[in-house]
């Protein structure tokens, strides 16, 4: 039954938050901006096949489980990149979205919290490189961080109104990079240096303090006005979102929205408009909780596209979809995919990706390119005509999506790099690459390889390191040359204080 004296509130609410906003309210002016509006929906930890879109060549049963309306929409009237990868963890995903560097480049290679502080875990033998561990900044002189001209920045000098709503995760506590505001955005909305959200009840007033025990590092700020309600943070994110594009239209001005949701990543919270009907069909608790979280995030997207569409925005507006890495360990396999979040194997990399660009993309297609994350930095500087090259301080990594998204059917094999030189939560250090359809990965602390044909073998049961040697060894030896090219931070060996042997590299001492 419905809530009818929830839902007065929340309209409530949102009509308050326009009127503080824009003053009287006006009808809005929808002549459409020269350049397109653009939006990133990016999702947290959510896994390749958690939704009823399927991006494997057949439906797989997490598919069937799932029920996102929203995705589905968007992906009848986008573009669904089915090979399409991100770092294995938070941090250095979203480093290489707003500078376009691989994160082998920038070196914020684990996630990010407290300044100087790593989360890695010790080990007898390897000691970690030392990494950007404070994150991204545009400032000199930050110890442990990449410097960048960031992307929000860029799109700002040419005019747009820049939004940052959710999770940003960019730098560490009491460094400039723990405020989203420093890298070029006009304004942020529940955006620090924390992962992840104390929790995603307003009546706790999104905190884990007086819960769990909790650290008040976690609180999302901001949303004070919202404590006490009966509300989940990923609708407040929403509403918050909607209420800044129409601010934006209001004034007349393009606009980029990062709306960066902390949902689908813990803590485990139901969001109980969804909850009981996913036990009523027989999942377990957490498989429930699970789904409800995912069903909340879709309805979030599709509050936004139908808000794009209400207020005439839409036919204008490049909106991708993308997750920062693989599911936790702590949720349903992403079969077929082996692995998860942390791990070089697909289900801790391969993501789902979803582009819309009315005019541009063609409805209801699918492009197999090989894609990664940091690609998005110049597909979106393209798309809005923003002269981008020689004005960053970075070396971008990332190549434009724009040929694929305006031919679905063109694709791209290159090379793909990853690289996590850590021990973190039973992950060891590792570098991959993937080129067409091998991929190989290399272990630092034992210093082997394997290699998979992800054609035939996409959950990576069959290593060919051994039946395929010319493969492995090309591979390797690309793998090293591109580590190295980009200044990759590589583990040592505590004993003889040596770094280790690369990919390709035939060690001949330790």
């Amino acid at each position: 039954m419905i809530d009818v004296a929830r839902q007065a509130k929340l309209l409530l609410i949102q009509l308050c938050l326009f009127n503080i906003m824009v003053g009287e309210a006006r009808p809005l002016d929808r002549t459409p901006t020269a350049r397109p509006n653009v939006i990133i929906f990016l999702v947290d930890d959510m896994g390749w096949q958690e939704t009823s879109v399927p991006f494997h060549r057949t439906s797989t049963p997490l598919n069937q489980r799932y029920r996102t309306p929203a995705m589905e929409r968007l992906a009848r009237e986008g573009v669904k990149f089915t090979n399409a990868y991100a770092s294995a963890v938070c941090s250095p995903t979203r480093i290489s979205i707003i500078s376009g560097m691989n994160a082998a480049r920038h070196g914020v290679t684990n996630w990010t919290l407290r300044q100087g502080i790593s989360p890695d875990d010790p080990l007898e033998r390897i000691v970690p490189p030392l990494w950007n561990l404070n994150g991204a900044t545009t400032q000199p002189g930050i110890a442990r961080t990449v410097q960048i001209t960031p992307l929000p920045e860029l799109l700002r000098r040419a005019g747009y109104r820049t939004i940052h709503v959710g999770k940003a995760h960019y730098g560490a506590t009491e460094t400039p990079g723990a405020d989203p505001r420093h890298f070029g955005f006009d304004v942020n909305i529940g955006g620090h240096a924390a992962g992840a959200p104390g929790s995603y009840y307003a009546e706790r007033n999104f905190s884990s303090v007086g819960q769990r025990g909790g650290d008040r590092i976690w609180d999302v700020p901001g949303l004070e006005r919202w404590h006490g309600q009966k509300i989940n943070l990923t609708e407040v994110l929403t509403i918050e979102a909607i209420a800044q594009i129409e601010r934006a239209i209001s004034d007349r001005k393009s606009f980029f929205l990062n709306l960066s949701h902390y949902a689908v990543h813990a803590p485990w919270e139901e969001d109980h408009r969804y909850y009981q009907k996913y036990l009523d069909q027989g999942l377990k608790p957490m498989e429930a909780l699970r789904a409800s979280m995912i069903e909340s995030m879709d309805h979030s997207l599709g509050e936004l596209l139908r808000a794009l569409d209400r207020l005439g925005v839409a036919q204008n507006t490049l909106l991708i979809f993308a997750s920062d890495n693989g599911a936790p360990h702590a949720v349903p396999a992403n079969l077929p995919l082996r692995a998860q979040k942390l791990a070089p194997y697909e289900g801790g990399i391969r993501i789902p990706l979803l582009v819309r660009w009315p005019g541009v993309t063609r409805p209801a297609t699918s492009n197999g390119s090989n894609t990664i994350i940091e690609d998005l930095f110049p597909t979106i500087l393209e798309a809005a005509g923003i002269a981008w090259r020689g004005q960053t301080m970075q070396t971008v990594d990332g190549q434009s999506l724009l040929p694929s998204l305006r031919n679905s059917d063109r694709r791209s094999d290159r090379e793909l790099i990853f690289h996590f030189p850590h021990q973190y939560f039973r992950q060891g250090p590792f570098s991959a690459i993937i080129r067409g359809r091998w991929k190989l990965i290399h272990h630092y602390t034992d210093g082997r390889t394997e290699l998979f044909n992800l054609e035939q073998d996409l959950g990576e049961a069959v290593d060919r390191s051994t039946t395929d040697r010319p493969i492995r060894n090309r591979l390797a030896e690309s793998l090293g040359r591109q580590l190295r090219r980009r200044g990759a931070m590589i583990p040592r060996d505590r004993t003889t204080g040596q770094q280790l042997a690369l990919p390709g590299h035939r060690q001949t001492g330790n």
